[in-house]
């Protein structure tokens, strides 16, 4: 019998196949549905492991929640983690968005660090003008930093990807170059420029540790929600994105359209260089560019290199980190340990996109 069993629990398995249908359209129901399942998936392995460490089942809740998502100083921290998560990820959305693959945001963020630091030191402007002097060259170095690897893929068909990660190492080692030489602080001795002045930081706003940083990322959201969604321009890149033979053949100049994405792109990135500079370090580190460029592309991604999107995916992006760093607060779990809860939530979100594309079905096989 228990032979018998076995038999019949094979040939049920064996006579199906699983299939993958692509949908031919998706309702917002069950995007959201499908991306909210991922997301309650990703949460349901993460609170094995927060278990498995030693967190009390009850506690996770408190820290995990409440205190990130539903007190004031947690929503603050929040707050101030993902202003510079929404710019650099509306710096990738706005190269991606043209298939533009710019991997160098963290090389154009160093930029706009640099660019501030600039004024800094040789004092350019009056201090009434220093932080909009100092927004200025960030947005200008960060942009004329993305233009090589744009000019590189229009003119001599060089791949981008390859090209701005290289420019990533460029910059990070001038930055060396400058905070070990020229620029390094006279007054402590450490690798790092010397520490802005008061009128070289964004004030607070009078909420915990959020500053006018939080401006600027509204800012840069409302200047690039009209770019993308409402201009000329966004009409045409959106047609180079989806076909460049057909958008050249028609009489599109892709080239053009290419290079101001990646001027934008990069201009983006400086400017997030420049919130971080002036608002969280106070001045140019070696570590201060350090994992944006990886969330940028994420943020990008889940948010289908859409403004909106973006702000959104960053606020719970930041959300996520600053739930982490409660955890190793609260918990003294390893950094270790935090970034695998993170990534395992970050990639089953991102994995949504996949059933979000496609239908998995379970067919049986056609008996002759």
């Amino acid at each position: 019998m228990s032979e018998q069993f076995s038999k019949n629990f094979y040939s049920m398995f064996r006579a199906r196949r699983i299939t993958l249908e692509v949908r031919q359209s998706v309702s917002w129901a069950i995007r959201t549905g499908i991306i909210i399942g991922s997301l309650i998936f990703g949460l349901g392995i993460t609170l094995g492991i927060l278990i498995a460490s030693g967190v009390p089942l009850a506690s996770v809740y408190e820290e995990f929640i409440v205190f990130t998502f539903f007190n004031s100083a947690g929503l603050a921290n929040i707050v101030v983690d993902s202003t510079p998560l929404v710019i650099v990820g509306l710096a990738a959305a706005a190269a991606f968005r043209i298939n533009f693959w710019n991997i160098g945001i963290e090389g154009q963020f160093f930029m706009g660090v640099i660019g501030s630091t600039i004024v800094v030191i040789f004092d350019i402007g009056p201090e009434s003008l220093r932080l909009p002097i100092m927004l200025i060259f960030s947005i200008l170095l960060g942009g004329i930093w993305a233009m090589p690897p744009a000019w590189l893929k229009l003119r001599l068909r060089i791949n981008e990807v390859i090209t701005t990660l290289l420019f990533n190492y460029i910059a990070y080692y001038f930055v060396l170059n400058q905070i070990y030489g020229a620029w390094k602080d006279p007054v402590d001795k450490f690798p790092h420029s010397e520490l802005y002045e008061k009128v070289e930081r964004l004030p607070g706003i009078g909420w915990e540790d959020v500053s006018w940083g939080v401006l600027v990322a509204g800012v840069a959201v409302g200047l690039t929600w009209w770019l993308i969604e409402r201009s000329r321009f966004g009409i045409k890149s959106r047609f180079v994105g989806i076909n460049p033979s057909m958008a050249l053949a028609v009489g599109l100049p892709v080239s053009v359209i290419t290079l101001i994405s990646a001027l934008v792109s990069g201009g983006l990135s400086g400017t997030a260089g420049f919130v971080v500079a002036s608002s969280m370090e106070f001045r140019l580190t070696y570590g201060i560019a350090a994992g944006y460029g990886f969330s940028a592309i994420v943020i990008a991604f889940l948010a289908g290199n859409r403004p909106i999107g973006v702000l959104i995916v960053a606020f719970l992006m930041g959300g996520l980190y600053v739930a982490g760093d409660s955890l190793k607060v609260f918990y003294n779990l390893p950094d270790a340990i935090v970034g695998l809860i993170q990534a395992i939530v970050v990639l089953s979100v991102a994995a949504s996109e996949f059933f979000v594309r496609y239908r998995v079905r379970i067919a049986r096989y056609e008996e002759n």
